[in-house]
């Protein structure tokens, strides 16, 4: 259960394609965003469908699977652990964010010819 802890999976769809960083010595990190979607009959019967979207970071190996393969619209599966931090914006705010850092990723959808 130890592994149940901070464990987080999703599917959804790239928001945009692979953002590829080189940090320290050479290890590589992308960043993506996630859309996942609900939806639902509200009183009035009416569906409505809401996305919520995820910041997901992949580092070594699984950086280069993702910089390679995954493009924008591309659906993935993502297995990982939330992260929280923060940072100072360009105005000197000091803002607050949770990603996902990935573990296991797995490609859905139709391979690109």
């Amino acid at each position: 259960m130890s592994n149940l802890r901070n464990s987080v999976r999703l599917t959804g769809f790239l928001g945009n394609d692979p953002e590829v960083k080189i940090v320290g010595n050479d290890k590589k990190l992308v960043r993506m965003s996630i859309a996942t979607d609900e939806s639902y009959k509200n009183e009035k019967g009416e569906k409505i469908k809401e996305t919520q979207w995820h910041y997901v970071n992949a580092w070594g190996k699984t950086a280069e699977i993702a910089e390679k393969y995954l493009h924008k619209g591309s659906e993935v599966s993502i297995e990982g652990r939330l992260s929280n931090r923060s940072y100072q914006d360009k105005d000197g705010v000091k803002r607050y964010t949770t990603e996902i850092v990935v573990n296991e990723l797995l490609m859905l959808g139709k391979k690109a010819v």
